[in-house]
């Protein structure tokens, strides 16, 4: 349901003014019985989706919320995305939504579709997904499906942290090609490739802090540290924040993309 379609429905006669307007002060959320309020217009409202925090939620819950999402945004998307998921969580939804589940790489992360809407629709971002270290994948992926539900091309670099520099040097002209809008750069232990990377490239950095690592600054407070006190200009998002990193970055590529006029450079 939208405003258009509510007021149409009030000048044909379907339904009275009052009903106009409880129509429209309803939208933007959905009740999910009595354990939640689903915001079904947030991604009109700011052009970032809501994703359904997996984490904490009962099998019950969960199913439940993420069946609302998809029959909200039916007319629409029809996809909704589910982070932080459990194995356990990830088989629930599985058997609950059959061949309607997509999982990233490291499988914390999944998106779940509407049988006729199995991929988002792209609008020619793109933005780049850089891990240090193996470990820090798990939560590079997390940015990654966010920016490709938010219709973002992603190129992956990954493993290329300064513990071996010349690994990401290997890589740099296969970035340099890509053109990115943004680059998220997801690191733990010391956390400093975002700021290498920032320094070198030209294009908004996401420094996505992970909690790798062991010791004194263990659970990723080195890496957020590193990364606040950088010498290049680059943004931080918090600890393992990779929805919130990956959001971010579509919103730059979205902008840019729409200041072209929906064409890339190589285009023009």
């Amino acid at each position: 349901m939208d405003i258009q379609k509510i007021l149409e429905q009030y000048r044909s006669g379907e339904i009275d003014l009052a009903q106009a307007e409880e129509d429209i002060r309803s939208m933007g959320f959905l009740a999910v019985s009595d354990i939640a309020r689903a915001d079904t217009f947030r991604c009109r409202r700011t052009g970032v989706p809501e994703a359904i925090l997996a984490e904490g939620k009962s099998d019950a819950d969960l199913v439940a919320i993420v069946r609302a999402h998809i029959g909200a945004h039916a007319g629409a998307s029809g996809r909704v995305l589910v982070t932080r998921v459990s194995p356990s969580q990830m088989k629930l939804l599985e058997d609950a939504f059959p061949g309607c589940v997509q999982k990233s790489r490291a499988q914390t992360i999944c998106t779940v579709h509407a049988p006729d809407r199995p991929h988002p629709p792209k609008n020619g971002g793109v933005v780049a997904i850089v891990s240090a270290g193996t470990v820090d994948i798990k939560v590079a992926e997390e940015a990654k499906m966010t920016a490709e539900e938010m219709g973002c091309q992603t190129i992956e670099i990954y493993d290329v942290g300064v513990a071996g520099y010349h690994r990401l040097l290997l890589e740099m002209e296969k970035l340099r090609e890509a053109k990115p809008d943004a680059v998220v750069v997801a690191a733990g232990r010391e956390g400093t490739l975002p700021t290498v990377v920032g320094g070198i490239i030209d294009a908004p950095v996401i420094g996505l802090p992970v909690s790798s690592g062991y010791g004194a600054g263990a659970n990723g407070k080195a890496a957020l540290l590193t990364m606040l006190q950088s010498c290049s200009v680059i943004s931080v998002v918090n600890i393992d924040a990779g929805f919130v990193a990956g959001a971010y970055a579509a919103r730059i590529a979205n902008r840019m993309q729409a200041a072209r006029g929906g064409k890339r450079e190589e285009d023009v």
